[in-house]
């Protein structure tokens, strides 16, 4: 340590030059990281959803979700399996163990459910694995409301155009609409058409079914060219369903409008979105993990204006949640209580040190060790959230401690050296490597036993864990940081700016340190010379904290 110390007053000017970077590359880092409101408390889940055409809870759960769960509780790392089932539909979360990759959890599911999915019923679907999410993705909510459309044109309109061009910006994982009407063709039989027309109710399933159909009945040759066929049988409209043949009775065809009601009407809701007490279509936007939320929501910003722009008579009203709001509170906070924590390390030792120059080296003790801890993050993989911001707003204090202790003793030094006669005085480099030196190892030790407290945190398990383990983290790095910055960095600036400080030419302290070492002076014989009263007050007041 002695020697880094000396080769950081020897050069002491690519020291300089080397904290002049570190302080770009932590701003510029800093810029790109990622920022949410808190840490990812989801443990890796998997979502599998299962859709079940007019099957009933009871039969969705004993037929569908029941198997599904049983597949999957007995994967490797599985801690729990949850499961929702309505009508017609199931849904469940398959939870791994902490630090499981999610794309090999996603592939373990994936396995398991392969194995059941030819026992499941005809009518339900394959299950699918819904896009990877967490609890904290969810960036955006925004309704979409107009005076002039009716529900059905706000939610078809939420689905075909807003939600597709939503999942095109880079970043989203996950679109999801509330509320409206769904459009749906429906076709109602009418049970005494169909006797009259002999038509059973599979016929008309069957016709209808293969109503919208897209077809190749082969190529058509003409000389060297060659020209595809084909049929084009997608309905387009309710009079394209209703003019599909069902059966034929010799050559009189039977259609779907002769033995049923075919219209366009609205899907059974499932979920009510309403703005301002009027009916609304409410749209959630999750992100995919590790993207940037603040640039995200500039981004999904710039899009919906283009939406509002472009799609005529509706409102679409973002201030039902911005997840980038409460990321922005949390910013300006920590950066207002870094403006006061460097205002207050001024302030104090300004009045203790009466010398500016010794407050300015103490001072770039905090930008320093803040830009080095957003490196050290950033390569370990972490994001700025209120967590970790808060650790680092918690350390301010203690990313000074270093750098003031080394800048006091350095400037007494200096002070004694400029009272010695002329030819006993040593070199500003000698001095400030002594001085740095003399203290290194208390302020080693007293760093070490700070960062040993905070290692606790690290035992906890569960969303407790998650949740306060990034804060411990993020005051570790930074604390440690300030180490360096004062091993390296602080004693550089001392060699630069103190040896030609006007308070050390003077030789004497400041005002504030001078009467204050006056009364601790006359108070400390009267507490050494009742040794035992001052300690039976102070374990007496630590009874009284421990039992209060």
């Amino acid at each position: 340590m002695k020697r880094l110390i000396e080769w950081s007053v020897d050069h002491r000017w690519m020291v300089m030059i080397g904290s002049i970077l570190l302080l770009a590359a932590g701003w510029w880092s800093a810029r790109d990281m990622p920022i949410d409101v808190f840490p990812d408390l989801t443990a890796p889940t998997v979502t599998v959803l299962t859709e079940g055409q007019g099957m009933s809870p009871g039969e969705m759960e004993a037929l569908v979700t029941f198997p599904i769960e049983t597949a999957v509780n007995g994967a490797s790392g599985v801690r729990r399996v949850r499961s929702a089932t309505a009508l017609g539909i199931s849904v469940t979360w398959v939870e791994f163990d902490w630090g499981t990759d999610i794309y090999i959890a996603r592939q373990i599911v994936g396995e398991k459910l392969s194995l059941i999915a030819g026992s499941l019923p005809p009518q339900a679907g394959r299950p699918i694995l819904a896009p990877i999410s967490s609890i904290m993705g969810e960036i955006l909510f925004f309704a979409v409301s107009s005076d002039t459309r009716d529900p059905m044109d706000l939610r078809t309109i939420a689905d075909t155009a807003i939600r597709r061009r939503l999942l095109a910006v880079p970043g989203v994982s996950q679109v999801t609409p509330i509320g409206g009407e769904e459009k749906q063709y429906q076709v109602v039989a009418d049970p005494a058409r169909m006797r009259a027309s002999g038509v059973s109710i599979d016929q008309l399933i069957a016709a209808v079914e293969a109503a919208s159909h897209n077809t190749s009945p082969g190529v058509f040759v003409e000389g060297p060219q060659e020209y595809v066929l084909e049929a084009i049988g997608r309905v387009r409209s309710v009079d394209d369903i209703g003019t599909s043949v069902v059966i034929r009775h010799g050559d009189r065809p039977v259609l779907v409008s002769d033995v049923a009601d075919v219209r366009a009407g609205a899907a059974l809701k499932r979920g009510e979105g309403s703005r301002n007490g009027r009916p609304a279509v409410i749209m959630g936007v999750q992100k995919q993990p590790g993207a940037n939320t603040i640039e995200l929501t500039s981004r999904l910003d710039a899009e919906l204006d283009a939406l509002q722009r472009e799609i005529g008579g509706m409102t679409i009203d973002r201030r039902i949640f911005r997840q980038a709001d409460f990321i922005e509170t949390a910013v300006d906070n920590v950066i207002e209580a870094l403006l006061y924590g460097g205002l207050l390390v001024v302030l104090v030792v300004v009045l203790f040190l009466a010398n500016m120059r010794a407050a300015a080296i103490t001072l770039t003790a905090i930008p320093l060790s803040l830009a080095a801890a957003i490196l050290v993050l950033r390569g370990m993989g972490a994001t700025l959230n209120t967590m970790t911001l808060g650790g680092l707003a918690i350390a301010i204090g203690a990313l000074v401690d270093d750098a003031i202790i080394d800048v006091e003793n350095v400037v007494r030094r200096l002070r004694e050296n400029q009272s010695r006669p002329p030819g006993e005085r040593q070199s500003a480099r000698d001095i400030v490597r002594d001085a740095t030196v003399e203290i290194r190892s208390s302020i080693v030790f007293a760093t070490f036993i700070i960062i040993l407290v905070f290692l606790p945190v690290f035992g906890l398990s569960g969303v407790e864990g998650r949740l306060l383990a990034p804060l411990g983290f993020a005051y570790i790095v930074a604390l440690a940081v300030s180490l360096a910055v004062a091993i390296v960095v602080t004693p550089a600036l001392c060699a630069i700016f103190l040896p030609r400080a006007r308070s050390v030419a003077r030789g004497h302290e400041g005002w504030v340190a001078r009467h204050l070492k006056g009364h601790y002076a006359r108070w400390l014989p009267t507490v050494l010379d009742r040794p035992r009263g001052v300690i039976v007050v102070s374990a007496l007041l630590l009874a009284a904290s421990a039992g209060g």
